[in-house]
């Protein structure tokens, strides 16, 4: 990971000068840079290890207590391990790929949608002054990368010699080419705000109090950030939209033939890209690594380091918050048709992005800074009752209700 230089100068501590200096003194140039380079890589290969890591077991703890059953509990405590146990039975399972298959394209498809994914990660900030790699063209470079995911998809649709592969394979592109579309375009809205397509910057701009993120600034971002989490989840291939691997009708999808590791790199995949768009919508729409609680920076009051630790836990708690939303969507909501979910995106999702675009142009060139301000604190306020009220009311216990008529009375008072 490397700093990204402050608005007025050039971080003492940037990671861009400090890395490449520290390894100068065993390596010669460009050796010096290729070892700072690897350790970004490092951190983030196995930050996105952990994260699907973690996915899989609260996916599995999610589904079970929303089921009423209790999930993973016996391989470490809580059932942490089990994913750990999953990946070493995966490693040491047979890798088989189908007679027929084109062997080449077979065994490359995996690894082309994990590096999809991992790519997304390179731009984006954790913290302030803290990423990969700052790009003037942030936004654009985690939207294009993260799309390319798909021809990863198509592939092992296409190689695997199965028609049940082609056909999750076809509907993944045709799927996340068309939600590709409403998707870039809520992703113009905050950026028509912000001036610039750098994440870094965005996310700085919306440093201070809650009231000042870009999901209150208006009603047309605020509803443009609920359009581009649904159609994220849709370009993620999660269900509702999961019609690529939709195990009632294509058995399981695009990797039906695939087995044992490779089959485990398109869950990376998939879990990465879950993240990444989460800290894309976090960044565009919901102040980034600020807590909203604290005005002013923590990396510039606090100090660089202490400063950095805290904008990312606040920024990984966010996005962990909007992968939680996922899972529960996944386990709440019944799979759509595909034409259901064709039509969802081009009669209603297309339009009202573009309704969107237009909006906030308007409302920036239009409605004076006051009227503004006053939609600011009425939309950031509004939700906050409404969270607390539905936080209350998880505290609240049920009243007994009389029994009906035939039923027992100890029965119905525990329901």
């Amino acid at each position: 990971m490397k700093s990204v230089p402050r608005p007025g100068g050039v971080s003492p501590l940037s990671p861009v000068t400090v890395v490449p200096e520290l390894w100068s003194e065993f390596l010669p140039h460009p050796w010096n840079l290729v070892a700072g380079g690897g350790i970004a890589a490092a951190l983030l290969f196995g930050f996105i290890g952990l994260s699907a890591f973690l996915g899989i077991w609260a996916e599995r703890k999610v589904s079970a207590r929303m089921q009423d059953r209790l999930g993973p509990t016996r391989v470490g405590p809580f059932g942490l391990l089990q994913s750990l146990a999953d990946g070493v039975k995966l490693i040491a399972k047979e890798d088989v790929a189908p007679q027929a298959a084109d062997k080449l394209l077979f065994r490359a498809a995996p690894y082309i949608a994990f590096c999809a994914s991992f790519c997304g990660f390179l731009a984006l900030p954790f913290g302030s002054q803290f990423v990969a790699q700052n790009l003037s063209v942030g936004a654009f470079f985690v939207l294009a990368v993260l799309s390319s995911e798909v021809f990863g998809i198509v592939l092992a649709g296409y190689a695997s010699a199965s028609k049940w592969s082609l056909f999750g394979g076809v509907r993944e592109a045709a799927q996340v080419v068309s939600y590709e579309v409403p998707r870039a375009m809520c992703v113009v809205v905050p950026v028509c705000l912000a001036g610039t397509l750098n994440l870094n910057t965005i996310g700085a701009q919306q440093v201070g109090w809650f009231w000042n993120w870009n999901l209150f600034h208006d009603p047309f971002t605020f509803v443009a950030f609920f359009v581009f989490f649904i159609t994220a989840v849709a370009s993620c291939k999660r269900a509702p939209f999961d019609l690529a691997e939709a195990e009632s009708e294509l058995v399981a999808g695009f990797h039906t033939e695939y087995s044992g590791i490779r089959w485990s790199y398109f869950f990376l995949a998939e879990y990465g890209s879950m993240f990444a768009v989460s800290g894309l919508a976090a960044l565009l729409f919901l102040g980034g690594w600020h807590s909203g609680v604290l005005p002013f920076e923590p990396s510039v009051e606090f100090g660089f380091w202490p400063g950095t630790v805290l904008n990312v836990a606040v920024f990984v708690g966010k996005c962990w918050a909007l992968v939680l939303v996922m899972i529960w969507m996944r386990w709440s909501l019944p799979r759509l048709r595909i034409d259901q979910v064709m039509t969802t995106c081009l009669k209603y999702f297309l339009p009202v992005s573009c309704v969107l675009l237009v909006g906030v142009c308007l409302w920036l060139l239009m409605v004076p800074a006051a009227v503004t301000n006053v939609v600011r604190y009425v939309l950031s306020f509004g939700c906050l009752a409404l969270l607390l009220g539905v936080g209350a009311s998880l505290f609240r216990s049920p009243g007994a209700a009389p029994a009906p008529a035939g039923e027992l009375p100890g029965a119905w008072a525990r329901r």
